[in-house]
């Protein structure tokens, strides 16, 4: 299937269901949002010279990495569960969230580390290589894209999971980093958004981020998408009535 066929009924899948991912995605993305908006304000207010972080700094990181891997694990069995047919409630998915939010958690921490080796790496080795090295995380960032997945919809370990997306992820890296540039514009909208409503206080922020963060999702869906196409066989339409 073409990247361009794969972004359209990626579309239609967050057009027809938005009110739903509303409910089931914008609880945990303001939560999500709200520790981001903060951590960045005491990481603004810092002494360059001097940076103090403290235990409420660190519990705030273990929470938003908890309340980030709900959030992946809520929208990819919400996707699951429509591409089979089924008709959940947000409650639904949610209780059936929590359970893979561990084994989410320990693979995003160990393929984060092997996104980020072979920059800090050959940077440590030659400054002058980090562009290199930027390169080749990228690249892997492709290929371990679909680590999430393999947790959730395969049931796979952590370990198990790293494994299964860099070799399923092969044939399709190039149309995987494709969408993965599609996380660009939105960072850039919400970097310059943030920048003008900094001034209004953090109430206004945590809500114009919480907007983009959540259609942001539509990168999720359009890499689960593909997923779904390239898996087994028995993969089918991401929702059969999307595109009516």
């Amino acid at each position: 299937m073409s990247l361009s066929a794969i972004l359209t009924e990626a579309f239609y899948f967050f057009k027809n269901h938005m009110g739903q991912l509303a409910k089931l995605t914008l609880p945990i993305l303001v939560i999500q949002v709200a520790i981001q908006v903060w951590l960045g304000a005491e990481l603004r207010g810092a002494d360059l010279e001097n940076p103090q972080f403290g235990a409420g700094h660190g519990a705030a990181m273990m929470v938003l990495l908890l309340v980030f891997s709900l959030l992946i694990a809520a929208l990819t069995l919400f996707m699951e569960w429509r591409s089979e047919g089924h008709q959940p409630t947000a409650m639904q998915v949610l209780s059936h969230s929590f359970a893979f939010v561990p084994p989410l958690l320990l693979a995003g921490v160990f393929s984060g580390l092997a996104i980020l080796a072979p920059f800090f790496i050959l940077t440590a080795f030659a400054g002058g290589l980090g562009i290199i090295g930027l390169g080749v995380s990228a690249y892997l960032f492709s290929r371990l894209a679909y680590v999430n997945f393999m947790v959730v919809t395969e049931r796979l370990t952590p370990l198990e999971s790293i494994k299964a997306s860099f070799n399923f992820s092969g044939p399709i890296a190039l149309k995987t980093m494709l969408i993965l540039f599609l996380y660009m514009p939105f960072s850039l909208v919400g970097g310059l958004v943030a920048s003008a409503l900094l001034p209004l206080g953090l109430p206004v922020q945590i809500v114009v981020d919480t907007g983009i963060a959540f259609f942001s999702l539509f990168v999720n869906i359009a890499l689960f998408r593909l997923y779904m196409v390239n898996r087994a066989p028995k993969a089918v339409n991401l929702d059969n009535c999307d595109n009516q």
